[in-house]
């Protein structure tokens, strides 16, 4: 039964890795006109003609991948262009052989030891010249083609290698079960105690030894997982610990000190050893090196603490980060630091923590971090208030199903699959309704990656990771005996993320580059987001796990995907052309707006983005203009609900000058004296979330001046 031209509702075609989709014959005719732009030949009534010539020599009764193409290539080589035809075979190759090499573990390996920059340049936080990196990205490599050949379901894995989707973190999982980021249970481990290797570790006696167990402890969940990990509200977790040093302190004045004197001796001495203990914690953190090989991608949320040890130990996370570290007062780099807004603690004058808040906005100004969580808005989307898990990745309330009581420490996040937006838009030309319906035939693909992620995680023992399942680092302890690790994961306690990039891109397809101002526009980019949640909801219906609709920080996603589509599709102007998609909802770096008008822009989207957002706002060098940083803080407190602050704080130690480097073909340099020594400059920019030094680990494939334009009003890669 050949096709009726007229109609191919109904016709069905499977694919190479089994499924079966609907019959499209716009991806005939594109693929016609791709092989004939490349031979320079503009003739678009022959691309109809042979179009249509294939489409009638086809049978709808046997139809496949494979016989399409073999009759693309018959009807070419029969017409008046045989070298379009040529072009096409040699385009399928190419294809074929692409996959093939992904999935070649010697291939894998052979980028590695070239040192190919998108293997060694990844990831902007590690440092490819040390030895346990290396031992990381080499077991990377391995584990990236194995999974892409061996384990990952073919449509899949199919759809990773084409670009349709992107697979997060394939060098870590499924080649082991092994689950992305959380929230630390530090409260109960510090409470109950645990245990690393063969110490047991007993519950602290003061302030400095409970931020030496939390150093110790996050050096251990990161190497057991691969994501970011967050200590959540650590003024208050902490301030009972810093309580057991004012008593040891009031024990010994009661013996030396007069009585009207033994309060101010002993907040004195504890003042002192919030300090050094909160001190020690930075240092240690920035030292550590997990077992991949870089420092632990840490958060701390602190700010909504009232009693004077919580403010005090707020006070020294800010001051010691505006101090910076060692002699030249370099800006630290982790742990990011993340302070809680909230009216009637520290948001307006009148507040009992307004001078926190001031503290918070001058180390902004200086080091970028804090950025800021505003308690009310957070609240409503959310459902109740916590720090991320990492740089963005949110949990929704959850309440114990067994307790009735919400749960937010010790739950976690099992994974991101990133649909590919702009591609489905240009794979549209201009056709809502086909958008539409490519778009929900990659959610089915979506939906299995992120299912098959989540079994994957379940095939885990609870001695894979004891400091996870054992010691209560994701809440639960697991039982002498009980191998079964689902009651981590089960009920909607942990997350699944379906991850989304360039909606900006899609958007300029169908409006052109300007839609901003066009409601119809952001109405379409609204829908967008409007269906990834309504298919969260629906799979969570369908499966034991919180789907959420997740703003992907993009790492080196916002080049693969752009040029893996600009070889398919050409240079698109404003979408391809530029080399990067934009990450998220952003609006378009290339555009000067001010911070107000972009946190009015992007302000709607986190509604049906929950499972992960941030906002970005760029400003000028702030240090003489806190009340600037703060005007934007309170404009929109009520509108998102984080907040993040970019502003220049490079510093040169050969002449003084703080604010903006200048980028060069090798890195970046003072533009005051010239110095581009990176052991004698401090340059830190946004690497999608957390700060990153380009000077010393180059970002992203050494696109710097690429990544100075992005990191303005978004994130630019990722860490």
């Amino acid at each position: 039964m050949l096709i009726d031209t007229s109609t191919t509702t109904g016709v069905v075609v499977t694919k190479r890795d089994g499924r079966s989709v609907s019959f499209d014959a716009g991806k005939i005719y594109r693929a016609i006109a791709l092989a004939m732009n490349s031979q320079g030949i503009d003739d678009y009534a022959f691309v109809e003609e042979a179009t249509r010539t294939v489409i009638d020599h086809l049978d709808a009764a046997k139809l496949d991948v494979p016989t399409i193409q073999t009759e693309v290539e018959n009807v070419l080589m029969a017409s008046r262009y045989p070298q379009v035809a040529r072009a096409y075979i040699e385009y399928r190759h190419d294809r074929d052989t692409a996959r093939e090499q992904a999935m070649d573990i010697s291939r894998s390996l052979d980028k590695l030891m070239q040192r190919d920059k998108t293997v060694v340049n990844e990831n902007a936080n590690k440092d490819s010249t040390v030895f346990n990196t290396q031992r990381d990205l080499t077991a990377g490599a391995v584990a990236k083609a194995y999974a892409l050949k061996y384990l990952l379901p073919p449509a899949v894995a199919n759809a990773h290698i084409k670009g349709d989707i992107h697979f997060h973190d394939l060098d870590y999982n499924p080649f082991q079960p092994m689950t992305n980021c959380c929230l630390i249970d530090i409260e109960g481990m510090l409470r109950d105690g645990f245990q690393i290797g063969n110490a047991r570790v007993e519950s602290p006696r003061s302030i400095n030894t409970a931020t030496a167990q939390i150093a110790q402890i996050i050096a251990n969940v990161a190497s057991s997982q691969y994501g970011g990990c967050s200590v959540d509200r650590c003024d208050e977790v902490l301030a009972p610990y810093a309580e057991l040093n004012y008593a040891k302190h009031l024990k010994d004045a009661q013996r030396w000190v007069a009585e009207d004197k033994r309060d101010e001796y002993c907040w004195e001495k504890t003042k002192k050893d919030i300090y050094d203990a909160m001190q020690s914690l930075e240092y240690e953190i920035n030292t550590l090196y997990s077992s991949n090989g870089q420092t632990p991608f840490v958060t701390l949320g602190f700010g909504l603490g009232t009693n004077r040890f919580e403010r005090e130990i707020q006070k020294a996370i800010l001051t010691i980060r505006i101090k910076g570290i060692g002699a030249d007062g370099h800006t630290a780099i982790f742990p990011k630091l993340v302070f809680g807004l909230r009216r009637g603690v520290n948001l307006n004058p009148e507040d009992p923590n307004y001078d926190v808040k001031q503290l918070a906005l001058e180390c902004s100004t200086k080091r970028m971090y804090p950025d800021v969580l505003s308690y009310d808005r957070l609240t409503e989307l959310e459902g109740d208030y916590k720090a991320p898990m990492g740089c963005r990745s949110f949990l929704p309330k959850w309440v114990d199903p067994e307790t009735g009581e919400a749960v937010n420490a010790g739950r976690n996040n099992l994974g991101v699959v990133t649909l590919n937006v702009p591609r489905i838009a240009l794979q549209a030309r201009g056709d809502k309704q086909r958008f539409w319906k490519i778009f929900d035939e990659r959610m089915q693909v979506v939906k299995e990656a992120l299912v098959y992620r989540a079994q994957r995680c379940e095939d885990a023992t609870p001695e894979n990771a004891p400091i996870l399942y054992r010691y209560g680092a994701l809440g639960i302890r697991a039982e002498e005996g009980d191998e079964d690790v689902t009651k981590f994961f089960h009920n909607q306690r942990s997350t699944l993320s379906i991850g989304y990039i360039g909606l900006y891109e899609a958007a300029t397809a169908f409006y052109g580059p300007n839609w901003e101002h066009n409601a119809e526009a952001k109405e379409f980019t609204l829908d967008i987001v409007r269906r990834l949640s309504a298919y969260a909801d629906q799979w969570k219906k369908e499966y034991p796990y919180w789907f959420s609709v997740y703003s992907t920080p993009a790492e080196s996603l916002t080049n693969r995907f752009c040029s893996m589509d600009r070889e398919r599709f050409g240079a698109v102007p404003d979408i391809t052309a530029k080399d990067y998609y934009t990450n998220s909802f952003h609006y378009d770096v290339r555009k000067k707006i001010t911070p107000f008008e972009k946190i009015d822009f992007e302000a709607p989207y986190a509604e049906y983005t929950k499972g992960g957002f941030i906002h970005y706002c760029e400003y000028p060098k702030l240090t003489h203009n806190t009340a600037a940083l703060e005007a934007v803080w309170d404009y929109a407190y009520d509108k998102v609900a984080y907040l993040g602050t970019n502003t220049p704080i490079d510093k040169c130690y050969e002449c003084g000058f703080n604010g903006e480097f200048d980028p060069t073909a090798e890195g970046f340099k003072c533009p005051n004296c010239g110095n581009d020594d990176p052991d004698r400059c401090d340059v830190v920019k946004r690497t999608c979330g957390y700060l990153g030094n380009p000077v010393k680990r180059p970002m992203v494939h050494g696109r710097h001046e690429e990544i100075i334009s992005r990191v303005k009003h978004m994130d630019g890669p990722c860490a």
